[in-house]
């Protein structure tokens, strides 16, 4: 038995944690040379065929693997820009906060590709690439990244900043490269989950498209189609309480837990301490985000509860209009497109003076709104399914990760 506390036999302390004993505490500097991408505007970013990196899609579309291009330069662009080497780690030289400085991609392709400015490009001389890319992220080492981040508005950080990071790396290049193996492993697994996700998230907006504007009919309907203004059809439910004390806000819903484009949420809390206004909402209202409203944010609400003011709890007028249906068109691009025309720059917000106007079409029969409300929530809970299976692989993934990059546990 282990005494909390006591180190396990083939183990040893070091500054940075427990480790194997066979494994090497480095400085980042010391396994490899560093240089800067030179800068590539937005502008030629998509003026050709040759790709490149631009440091912002190290944090928005690149993992710790570059596995496509987003951006493309001309060759022209390309002659006086930065060219990478198979195996260059790239780190974002600057972002918005110290948490997330210095986010960094291992570039492993044998394709000619150009990093852009304010990118810290490492060259390894040590350590296999792709195990540098997925242990540079790991919260301990991205702690050190964010204690040696320079600025507020903007956070910098250097070559020089970067090379004194301190990790524990196997000392066999064969242990890095089936450790690698195996999270590489996690992530084509993963891949193959979001894969099928866009596909069928692509079916969902085709059927969509056909099924909303009365293009396909459902088998048995021929009734007739209306355009109809939604504030002809729907209102918010205006109705704010104060939390404090109120049984209703024991099932509080906030902004941040309603998932992006899901038509789930993620989480509620309970208000019932808490002294603030919030929606009072009923099973069956349509939420949806009106703070930046392109995140779009909705939920078919299961149940009674309270909702941040940022969320607007939205029911039908009378009997025109099934709940089941307003949540579907609130989903359409079109929707989007005019819950977007809104007001605010940095926080923007929807106008439901301006979404009143809003005009989409309608069966009259209310039992076709249904029947079609429900074949696309058939479709929503297939993705559901699959979206929580991929999150629970990101999540084993990150455990796994954990113990991997440790050496707690150690592959044969």
């Amino acid at each position: 038995m282990t005494i909390q506390g006591e180190i396990r036999p083939g183990y040893k302390q070091t500054d940075v944690g427990v480790f194997p004993k066979d494994w090497d505490v480095v400085h980042l500097g010391e396994i490899g040379s560093f240089s800067k991408g030179q800068g590539i505007r937005k502008d030629q970013a998509n003026s050709g065929s040759v790709p490149c990196v631009r440091y912002g899609e190290i944090y928005t579309f690149h993992h710790e693997i570059i596995r496509e291009f987003r951006s493309h330069i001309s060759p022209d662009i390309a002659k006086t820009s930065k060219k990478l080497k198979v195996g260059d780690i790239l780190f974002a030289g600057s972002g918005e906060t110290k948490a997330e400085i210095g986010k960094c991609v291992a570039f492993l392709d044998n394709i000619e590709t150009f990093a852009g400015g304010d990118i810290v490009i490492l060259s390894p001389t040590r350590g296999d690439s792709r195990l540098l890319g997925y242990l540079l992220n790991t919260p301990a080492v991205a702690r050190q990244k964010a204690s040696k981040g320079q600025g507020d508005a903007v956070v910098h950080i250097s070559a020089t900043a970067l090379s004194t990071l301190v990790f524990a790396l196997p000392s066999s290049e064969k242990e890095q490269r089936a450790i690698a193996a195996a999270l590489a492993d996690a992530d084509a697994f993963i891949a193959a989950l979001e894969g099928m996700i866009a596909k069928k998230r692509d079916l969902k907006q085709a059927a969509m498209q056909h099924l909303l504007t009365g293009k396909t009919r459902l088998p048995g309907f021929s009734g007739e189609w209306e355009v109809k203004r939604l504030g002809e059809v729907a209102a918010i439910r205006n109705h704010k309480i104060n939390t404090f004390g109120a049984d209703a806000a024991a099932f509080c819903v906030e902004l941040e837990q309603v998932g992006q484009n899901t038509g789930q949420i993620d989480g509620h809390s309970d208000a019932r301490s808490r002294r603030s206004v919030k929606y009072l909402f009923q099973k069956g209202d349509v939420l949806f985000g009106r703070l930046r409203p392109y995140l779009r944010k909705f939920w078919w609400a299961n149940r009674d509860g309270v909702c941040s003011t940022e969320i607007w709890p939205l029911i039908p007028i009378g009997d025109r209009l099934v709940s089941g249906f307003l949540f579907q068109t609130l989903q359409t691009d079109a929707f989007i497109e005019a819950a977007n025309s809104s007001y605010g720059t940095h926080m923007p917000r929807s106008d439901w003076k301006a979404l009143t106007k809003f005009e989409f079409n309608l069966p009259t029969d209310p039992n076709e709104q249904t029947a079609i409300a429900e074949v696309l929530s058939d479709m929503d809970a297939d993705l559901a399914a699959l979206e929580a299976q991929a999150a629970k692989a990101r999540a084993v993934k990150q455990g796994v990760m954990q113990e991997l990059l440790t050496g707690k546990v150690r592959l044969v």
